[in-house]
């Protein structure tokens, strides 16, 4: 019997990652050893979680991932921890198509209770409607207690807990308006360095929910059996392939599911484009997103590693490229005040920050008997694309096609797909498309 439960909001910005990571915090400092979770394909809050409890936060995303696979997935990490909190995605049914995918499905897939959080800046007794209706639109969901965000009075908070009370839903407290304590919603530009120095206000929302969060109350709302981990008798066999996977302050987006089907494929070694003078002697290369355009002009500098991603790529060997990872494969990066900086010229395309959009969702291709599933979000453009190949049409969670493609050169395959390979088909799968003939 251990707490386990899923932070889940009416809408974004509500307040969920802070509410997370001071929860986190609270039961990290309690001894409680907690493992986190995050609901849906996001990169950054994981890394959030790891400033609050020392523990990456895994990714379990229903759009991308097999129910049993989530579930082998959560049951393997729950199995050692002390508490679980996973945090929800966006509104508690916002899905990729309807509900699909949704906090309020993976809370039914778990059999998990949710701890509701609300913004209750400008509201007071009419929360009652909106509690009620999330409480009955789905009767399979269990919202065992609401933390209301943003209140800064008793009387407030009086207003709130009486709909509560009438609308059958237990509160567990509140959390003032913190103007020193906000954390920055996911966007562009965010380095590692910068989450690492939210620690301190971690630490601070965390003193904060001790004092107005009933914490004792929400363990006891929460605490259920965990599932039973049941592991294969079957060997996995493991390869022989020596893999390079770039890790630093510009490449940094990976799936802990991956990289782990990674080293089931054979060793894993870590290097940096950045500091690095030469890629380690590896069969396969694999680049994954993060923020290389914050780096341009070390990663541009850096003309030995280079040379170096270049000749593998030459060699016939292989690599695996995302979005910031494709991004290093190009001729060129372009900052957002038009400055051009070289990079590996694997490709001949270049990618440009000038006219930034924002382009992203969820991204499937067929390969064979397998459907391989992804995230593309960026701002960046590509340019100068017409000469390079792409292979296989991608199509949306709508299983509409989209312009995205994949590249191809000898034995690499690069997109701006984030691609989630964290079993061994997938894995396979993915090898395939890029070592066809």
């Amino acid at each position: 019997m251990k707490p386990q439960f899923i932070i889940a909001a009416p809408t974004s910005n509500s307040g969920k990652t802070t509410i997370t990571l001071g929860i986190l915090r609270v039961l990290k400092n309690r001894g409680l050893s907690p493992q986190s979770f995050k609901c849906g394909p996001d990169y950054i809050d994981p890394k959030f979680h790891e400033i609050a409890c020392e523990k990456t936060g895994v990714n379990l995303d229903l759009y991308m991932m097999k129910a049993s696979h989530i579930k082998l997935t959560y049951a393997s990490y729950v199995s050692s921890a002390g508490a679980v909190c996973i945090e929800g995605v966006m509104g508690l049914f916002d899905g990729a198509k309807k509900d699909e995918g949704s906090t309020a499905e993976l809370a039914k897939l778990l059999a998990l209770p949710i701890i509701f959080v609300v913004d209750a800046k400008s509201v007071a007794y009419s929360v009652a409607p909106l509690l009620y209706g999330f409480k009955n639109f789905d009767k399979q969901l269990n919202i065992a207690g609401v933390i209301f965000n943003r209140v800064n009075t008793k009387n407030h908070y009086q207003f709130l807990t009486e709909a509560c009370e009438d609308v059958g839903i237990t509160p567990l407290g509140h959390l003032p308006f913190l103007p020193d304590c906000e954390i920055p919603s996911r966007h562009l530009g965010l380095s590692i360095d910068k989450i690492a120095s939210y620690d301190k206000v971690i630490e601070m929302v965390a003193e904060k929910m001790e004092a107005s969060i009933d914490i004792e109350q929400l363990l006891e709302l929460t605490t259920k059996e965990a599932p039973q981990l049941i592991t294969s008798k079957k060997e996995l066999q493991q390869n022989d392939y020596t893999i390079a996977v770039a890790k630093d302050e510009g490449f940094n987006f990976s799936y802990i599911q991956n990289i782990e089907s990674l080293k089931r494929k054979g060793k894993v070694v870590y290097f940096s484009p950045i500091n690095d003078a030469v890629l380690p002697d590896v069969d396969l290369v694999y680049l994954p997103g993060g923020y290389p355009e914050l780096y341009t002009e070390v990663l541009s500098q850096n003309k030995t590693m280079l040379r170096s991603i270049k000749e593998h790529a030459e060699k016939q060997k292989a690599i695996i490229a995302e979005c910031g990872g494709m991004m290093y494969l190009g001729k060129v990066i372009k900052t957002k005040e038009g400055k051009k900086y070289e990079m590996a010229n694997v490709f001949d395309f270049e990618t440009s920050m000038e006219a930034m959009k924002l382009n992203l969702g969820y991204r499937t291709l067929q390969y064979n008997d397998t459907v391989l599933k992804g995230h593309e979000f960026h701002y960046s453009t590509i340019n100068n694309e017409e000469n390079n190949l792409s292979i296989r049409t991608l199509k949306n969670a709508r299983e509409k096609t989209v312009p995205t493609k994949l590249y191809t050169y000898k034995n690499v395959l690069a997109s701006y797909v984030h691609f989630y390979f964290g079993t061994d088909d997938l894995l396979d799968a993915l090898l395939g498309i890029k070592t066809q003939q």
